[in-house]
């Protein structure tokens, strides 16, 4: 089974893109035009990936140097969400040491055939999800420490270590970083049928194996991002993630 593409899928993306930004509009959400520039970036880059993909495929180096691709993006893309570009390192090391152990019990497993078409999206799907964990984990650790400042201190004027202050104000909401993988695990199969559930479906697997497939997902991420969100309060209590100072001016 494959997706029809013609006038009227150009007509549909248009017109879902419209209503989008036209409900932002009306709704005063001060979301419009985000609507429609991300609508364009995501069809200009998934136009571009597809056409790089089908050639990155065709070797397992070229398919390598992609992954390394992805993971050097997730790791800027999630340093810049925390609040700085300056984490990326964090960040990195807070992604690799959540989907190595993962990646690699997958692959000693086997649970997907080992061709490029196989590691190429199961690595992507691991990666994105240790870079959402690692993003969320961040941002709230560094919220929490900001808005309860006053704790910290106290803490550290109790005697505590510096590490055991931060950890003492942030590891209570840390947790809520796995609320997305939480949701989505509960309610597979209820509420949603994720994509590779989708995927082996329309690539000609049965039921039983598209099942399997996205189980194993689902389990797999939910590891990935416990492990990136337990790394990432690490780093934030080794002072290995920090936000810029605010300009006085503002």
């Amino acid at each position: 089974m494959s997706a029809t593409m013609g006038w009227s899928f150009a007509v549909l993306l248009a017109l879902l893109v419209a209503g989008a930004a036209a409900v932002a509009w009306l709704g005063e959400l001060g979301e419009a035009r985000a609507v429609l520039t991300a609508s364009l970036r995501a069809v200009v880059q998934l136009g571009a990936v597809s056409l790089v993909i089908a050639a990155v495929l065709r070797s397992w180096w070229s398919t390598a140097a992609f992954i390394v691709m992805m993971f050097a993006v997730a790791a800027v893309t999630s340093a810049r969400r925390i609040g700085s570009p300056r984490n990326a390192w964090a960040a990195a090391a807070a992604i690799a040491a959540a989907v190595a152990p993962a990646g690699t019990a997958i692959a000693l497993a086997r649970p997907v055939p080992w061709t490029p078409a196989g590691v190429l999206p199961t690595a992507g799907i691991l990666i994105g999800g240790a870079m959402t964990a690692t993003s969320l984990a961040g941002r709230r650790a560094l919220d929490e420490l900001q808005a309860r400042h006053g704790e910290y201190e106290a803490a550290l004027a109790l005697g505590l270590l510096a590490r055991d202050a931060v950890l003492l104000v942030c590891r209570p909401t840390a947790g809520r970083a796995l609320v997305p993988a939480l949701d989505q695990t509960r309610t597979v199969g209820l509420v949603t049928l994720p994509g590779a559930f989708v995927g082996v479906m329309l690539g000609g697997g049965s039921v039983l194996q598209a099942g399997a497939v996205q189980l194993m997902v689902l389990i797999a991420l939910l590891a990935v991002e416990a492990a990136a969100v337990a790394v990432t309060i690490e780093l934030v209590a080794a002072q290995a993630v920090h936000r810029p100072p605010a300009d006085p001016a503002h």
